[in-house]
């Protein structure tokens, strides 16, 4: 096939990091027997790989010329290709996952792609290709049929005897290498494809939120209210040092929010203003000062405020809840750090039936009254009610996740009666344990969605004052 020169305009435009991309290209293919090509940030080859690609090994220009019925002279043929389509999609879709991306063409060929950064700006991507991912005889039917039987099968098998069958490891570990290679090449934040993953990761988890969310409330159905409990069991979750389950709890508020009030960013913004100063307002740990909290917070609103997508406003909350698990109250620098671990271990063990103050201060090895004493003042709350809440938490789990009845569910959480448990359970939640499961743990609408002082609530609008009408 006769290869056009492109004109050498072209080449002046090419970024010198994907200049570089291609001279390391040209050895991987070499060394791995693959085709590889190195896209710009318009998703075509760049012009001085185009000698590269117009060889045999290079199936889409079969695809081109008997599908698209064009044959490739120059750059701009290529986006004839039918399949065109498919690898912009692969390599948007290894931007959204923050490396790299295996995907197959129809006819069973392999390819795997990874995106190349300057600064945090998407410039490019690796594409590599030269396996086939089925069997041989299947393909040749399928070019045989696509050409019409212009390319005698004979000429086909000789075509794909350079394309061997290459196995998922095999496929796999070019793919990463090809990852490691982009990485070297991209510029700027040394985390910045991390970072990607991360909020693919989130954002991952949170579509599953909120699906169930749609799942569980048809269009016809009430939109839930804000879940309070989740607050509190956030926080708890927080105090505990378990931030696992914080990051989950957070995940289902962002999914309520947004799941309730769609296309209402500005909103969210503000719920997530008043959930971060919430949290960093309740039980903090020693050391943090007024001064240090006012600075900690005024830090937390501007990320907030200057987030410009759920995507990014998801990923500064985790980050938040993250930093808090040092600053809300817990073991950690606490003077009886050894007995009060002994007596949160005990407690989880036994919440399940009724414990007295004696037992468990016996255990942590402290008299009953000193223990009480030490307890709140450096946990935040009484025994009573740390138990109470721990206990509202497990059931709040066991009503949304088991068939059990309120009667079995009050008994496993060490209360008396179901009747102590629904008055308890109330208290703590806004609801009734058997509404609760109804509304599948999601407060109804009736609950206040406030729960913050005016005072509070002056200092989130100043702060808003400029940005629109929510």
């Amino acid at each position: 096939m006769k290869k056009d020169k492109q004109p050498d305009t072209y080449a002046s435009r090419t970024s010198p990091i994907l200049l570089k991309a291609y001279k390391l290209m040209t050895v991987y293919a070499k060394a791995t027997g693959t085709m590889a090509c190195v896209h710009d940030h318009t998703y075509l080859p760049i012009p001085e790989m185009f000698e590269e690609i117009i060889t045999d090994k290079n199936i889409c220009l079969y695809c081109t010329k008997y599908k698209a019925k064009t044959t490739v002279h120059n750059l701009q043929d290529l986006t004839a290709n039918p399949c065109n389509a498919m690898h912009i999609n692969a390599i948007k879709e290894a931007r959204h996952l923050g490396g790299s991306y295996i995907y197959r063409c129809e006819l069973g060929f392999m390819f795997w792609t990874s995106p190349i950064y300057a600064e945090g700006r998407f410039i490019g991507a690796l594409v590599g290709s030269g396996f086939l991912g089925v069997d041989n005889a299947e393909t040749s039917a399928q070019m045989y049929q696509m050409g019409n039987g212009a390319v005698p099968m004979p000429e086909l098998q000789r075509t794909l005897a350079i394309f061997p069958r290459g196995d998922s490891e095999k496929i796999k570990a070019l793919a990463e290498l090809m990852f490691i290679y982009a990485e070297s090449l991209s510029t700027g934040s040394e985390d910045y494809y991390e970072t990607i993953k991360r909020r693919a990761e989130q954002q991952s988890a949170l579509s599953a939120k909120i699906m169930a969310l749609k799942s569980q409330y048809p269009a016809s159905t009430p939109v839930p209210g804000y879940p309070l409990d989740k607050e509190r069991m956030l926080l708890a979750a927080l105090r505990k040092g378990d931030t696992e389950t914080g990051k989950q709890l957070l995940n289902e508020l962002l999914a309520a929010l947004l799941f309730s009030n769609p296309d209402q960013f500005k909103y969210i913004q503000y719920r997530a203003i008043e959930l971060v100063v919430l949290l960093s307002r309740a039980n903090i740990a020693p050391g943090y000062t007024g001064q240090t909290l006012l600075e900690t917070n005024n830090q937390y609103l501007k990320r907030i405020q200057e987030t410009p997508s759920i995507e990014e406003l998801t990923d500064v909350l985790h980050s938040i809840v993250e930093q808090m698990k040092g600053q809300i109250f817990s073991f950690q620098g606490i003077r009886h750090v050894a007995a009060l671990r002994k007596a949160e271990r005990y407690i989880g063990e036994n919440y399940d039936r009724k414990i007295s103050l004696k037992e468990i201060a016996d255990v942590s090895g402290l008299s009953a009254p000193y223990f009480s004493t030490i307890f709140k003042e450096e946990m935040g709350e009484n025994l009573s009610r740390y138990l109470n809440r721990l206990r509202i938490e497990k059931a709040s789990r066991l009503l949304i996740e088991t068939d059990l009845s309120l009667c079995e569910i009050a008994s496993s959480c060490g209360f008396e009666d179901q009747s102590w448990f629904s008055k308890i359970f109330k208290n703590y939640t806004g609801m009734s344990p058997g509404k609760y499961r109804g509304w599948g743990g999601v407060a109804v609408s009736e609950i206040s969605e406030d729960n913050f002082s005016e005072h509070y609530r002056a200092i989130i609008k100043k702060e808003f004052k400029n940005s629109e009408k929510i």
